[in-house]
């Protein structure tokens, strides 16, 4: 049985926000910030509280310590109707911690890996695969000990009936590959963004990098800030202007593009055009961004949609 529309292999860690100006200066220098937010953090989780949030059933495989952020995280992700039974609690490890200095217009972030990478294929909990209509792959980059065995995994799980999409996210080393491109034959959908892809393809323009994308993957999402996004199915190219908030309605980025991503799957699994799929991404990119923390934020279907007429 299929119960669960998505099922997420992901990082766990909480997200310690610092902001709105948060410009640390060395030399023993104790600055002053006007707020600071604890808050749900990492991709995968952001990713899984927005597609709950749009009433898709999700569960989430992972790897946290048996510590405070630990139980912070599992707690606040049943609390968003996130399935947690797939995630692994290891009293050996400490769970990730990412600290984000916000300054207008840009951010800078310091990641703690701790248990982050630690998730491996014999963890993923095969019963819960079985019951997806969909497996959805987060921070290939930074899960070290999934990416080994990560292709065949999905190839299982396609084998069983389930799509497969992955966010890779920015890659530290900048090597982009670690087996990429085999993961990508088994992946559905592609959701980077628009310097990942162009650093993951090899190229210097977007056509070209979706040309050399869309020969391995069905659809690339490509994610392009506030200039929309960009999309190549089955060799057609589709765009969307996206959203712009008022300025003062803009709080916090981070996560914006795990709550795009959630608004293009739920169209993806319920049969959507590309266009209305797009349309609905972005929406729910742009309103995300009204609170500090990647989830205070996060739509109702009926809320994007809302700022979809509007722009209609």
């Amino acid at each position: 049985m299929r119960d669960f529309d998505i099922v997420v292999l992901g990082e766990v860690n909480v997200d310690l926000i610092l902001g709105p100006e948060a410009q640390p200066v060395f030399g023993q220098v104790e600055t002053v910030v006007e707020d600071a937010t604890l808050t749900i953090g990492g991709s995968g989780t952001i990713f899984a509280c927005g597609a709950a949030r749009l009433d898709l059933r999700v569960g989430y495989c992972g790897v946290v310590g048996d510590d405070f952020f630990g139980r912070f995280m599992l707690e606040s992700l049943q609390a968003r109707n996130v399935d947690t039974r797939g995630i692994v609690v290891d009293p050996a490890l400490k769970t990730g911690l990412s600290v984000i200095l916000n300054v207008p217009g840009d951010r800078a972030i310091l990641t703690y890996l701790g248990a982050i990478d630690a998730l491996d294929v014999r963890q993923v909990d095969r019963r819960l695969l079985a019951r997806a209509r969909h497996v959805h792959v987060t921070s290939y980059f930074l899960q070290h000990s999934l990416r080994p065995g990560l292709a065949p995994l999905l190839a299982e799980a396609r084998a069983g009936g389930a799509t497969v999409s992955l966010d890779t996210n920015w890659d530290p080393s900048e090597a982009w590959d670690h087996g990429l491109w085999q993961v990508l034959q088994q992946t559905d959908v592609f959701l980077p963004n628009e310097q990942e892809a162009l650093a993951i393809a090899g190229c210097d323009h977007l056509g070209e990098a979706l040309d050399r994308l869309g020969a391995v993957v069905p659809a690339v999402v490509v994610k392009r800030g506030v200039d929309g996004a960009t999309c190549r199915h089955d060799g057609r190219t589709v765009s969307d202007p996206g959203f712009r908030l008022d300025e003062g309605d803009v709080v916090d980025t981070t996560g914006a593009g795990d709550s795009f991503n959630a608004g293009f799957l739920y169209g993806f699994l319920n049969g959507w055009e590309i266009e209305q799929s797009l349309a609905l991404a972005c929406a729910c990119g742009a309103l995300s961004t009204r609170a500090a923390g990647g989830t205070t934020a996060q739509p109702t279907l009926p809320e994007a949609q809302g700022l979809i007429q509007q722009r209609a």
